[in-house]
């Protein structure tokens, strides 16, 4: 078994995608703004996070037709320089729900929401964990 992807649901496709690709910045596989399917990546690592289309899905599994409520998912992506990534994505139009700050001693952590909700962090590890 292999894990490929984590697949959001949405309702506003093309919004969330614009929000992944130009705020955020991760890269798409393919251009896809209108949908239905997406997956984009970060510059590093093996992990991508694809967008499926809520009502197609809908068709295929009918208990996904009514919207969620509340949160639904929380994607966490790894950043070298928290601060830097913080000024760069502001400016590009993301809103923070929490700006820059420690998370236990490990690390400091910043969150967002996509414009369905989902809620993002960004994760910068500030020690390496121990070997035992």
């Amino acid at each position: 078994m292999e894990l490929t992807q984590i697949r959001l649901l949405v309702s506003d496709f093309p919004a969330v995608y614009r929000f992944y690709r130009d705020v955020l910045g991760l890269k798409p596989q393919f251009e896809a703004e209108s949908g239905p399917y997406a997956k984009l990546s970060p510059d590093t690592g093996h992990a991508a996070i694809a967008l499926q289309d809520r009502a197609q899905m809908a068709g295929l599994l009918e208990r996904l037709g009514a919207e969620p409520d509340g949160h639904r998912a929380l994607v966490v992506l790894r950043v070298d320089d928290l601060d830097a990534v913080h000024a760069e994505l502001s400016s590009r139009g993301a809103e923070f729900l929490r700006g820059p700050g420690p998370m236990g001693d490990r690390m400091r952590v910043a969150h967002l929401a996509d414009p369905e909700g989902n809620l993002i962090e960004l994760q910068e590890w500030l020690a390496p964990r121990e070997q035992a």
